[in-house]
């Protein structure tokens, strides 16, 4: 005879079997008009076809690792040479490697516009332009006939900001100058943050401004009293922004407080160039001691550190994680450099068209912009760009209408400056009291 334990045990699994499953459709029970539970029935078969086509659809577009180059037998990757990955690609992919050769302006900055279709190029004798790189078509070209030292786009490709030689002026996609920011003395480095609608410069005086683009008005100004700054990047976790200074310092700064919320000494010299990944967790630096350094941002600690022969002027972080080095004309690329110290160089490539002044990945492609002293190159770097684009944060093939309303959906989620602090999880937490 069975124990009262397993009897019971038993007993509800007959209650279980007994009991019956609820039909899919069991909340149009209280629907009477037969034309309307029609409806709704076809509406819910739609829904469920839907999601069956996206999730099908989604294992062959959203592949869970990116394409790399991958070497045979002995090979490295670092020994491939750039014309190989052009001639090994696609024609539309290898339309997108090309070199603008433009000797007597140079040396040039260059930007991409957030969704990546877009790019705005600067010459320090003057010369600004728009284009849609990819298919060739030049929106704007205008000379200033002033030094230009950075350049970079707005909340879209409508508008773009130019430091020049005394202040910073504002264009739009005509070339016309539409503002002049005279608040901005001597700029130096140009910084957007989008989801702020900020504007931040810093320059000779070593003075950070913070100017909001869509009313106009000064946000904050910062005396940061360490000298004349060339090196500024935003960190897309918290909207911090990092800045190089002379003296070797990296600090972080917030509209919110006049002093740095972080500084730490990074090198035994001036820091040239710096980038963050996009997770925000990681920072590199580069500096005059011949060191680039990836330092983890929750600790504020260095992980690891790279040597080189001559130090690095500029650096730049892929979408999927990928480091670029510019040191004089050699250009090198890093794989898996950032969590852990990478034996070699996953790719490098020596550029015609003179010393390396700018890196700048591009969104959702597999392309690195360079700019040199005698012009722009385009460098295919396979695996660095996400490929999976999100519409809601940026569409390459918005139309006119969907850019009208992702701007008001944009001035309609912006974020204020108070919010920028150190920990952003901070935000929305109750402290308590007792």
């Amino acid at each position: 005879m069975a124990n009262e334990p397993e009897q019971e045990l038993l007993t509800l699994q007959a209650s279980r079997r007994k009991k019956k499953k609820p039909k899919q459709d069991a909340y149009l029970a209280g629907v009477s008009d037969r034309k309307l539970k029609g409806q709704l029935k076809h509406t819910e078969k739609l829904y469920k076809q839907s999601n069956k086509a996206a999730a099908h659809i989604n294992q062959w577009l959203a592949p869970a690792e990116a394409g790399f180059v991958e070497a045979e037998g002995i090979e490295e990757t670092w020994q491939i040479q750039q014309q190989q990955i052009v001639g090994a690609a696609e024609q539309g992919a290898a339309r997108k490697a090309f070199d603008l050769a433009l000797p007597d302006l140079g040396p040039y900055r260059c930007a991409y516009s957030r969704a990546g279709r877009h790019m705005v190029l600067g010459g320090a004798k003057g010369h600004l332009a728009v284009l849609e790189w990819a298919s060739g078509h030049l929106t704007c070209e205008v000379q200033v006939r002033e030094t230009t030292r950075d350049v970079t786009f707005l909340h879209n490709e409508l508008f773009f900001a130019a430091a020049q030689k005394k202040y910073v002026y504002i264009y739009d996609k005509r070339g016309l100058e539409v503002h002049c920011l005279r608040s901005h003395v001597a700029p130096e480095v140009l910084e957007f943050l989008p989801h702020h609608f900020l504007l931040a410069s810093i320059g000779e005086q070593g003075v950070l401004h913070y100017q909001d683009t869509s009313t106009g008005q000064i946000v904050a100004t910062h005396r940061t009293r360490l000298g004349p700054c060339d090196a500024m990047r935003e960190n897309p976790h918290n909207a911090l922004l990092c800045c190089g200074h002379a003296n070797g310092t990296v600090t972080m700064w917030t509209p919110n407080i006049t002093t740095p919320v972080v500084k730490m000494l990074g090198h035994r010299g001036a820091v040239k160039a710096l980038a963050v990944d996009p997770t925000g967790h990681q920072l590199v630096t580069a500096g005059v001691d011949r060191q680039v350094k990836v330092w983890d941002v929750r600790t504020f600690k260095p992980l690891h550190a790279y040597f080189a022969n001559s130090p690095a002027t500029s650096l730049d972080i892929s979408q999927r994680g990928l480091l670029a080095v510019g040191q004089g004309r050699r250009l090198q690329l890093w794989r898996d450099c950032l969590a852990s110290k990478a034996a070699a160089p996953y790719l490098t490539h020596m550029l015609p068209l003179g010393g390396i002044s700018s890196l700048r990945f591009c969104p959702y492609e597999d392309v690195l912009s360079v700019g040199t002293a005698g012009g722009v190159s385009s460098v295919l770097v396979p695996g660095a760009g996400e490929p999976n684009f999100d519409s809601f944060v940026a569409n390459p093939y918005a139309s006119i209408k969907e850019r009208r309303e992702q701007e008001v959906a944009q001035l309609l989620d912006k974020l204020q400056p108070d919010t920028i602090m150190l920990d952003p999880e901070a935000v929305g937490k109750v402290r308590l009291r007792f």
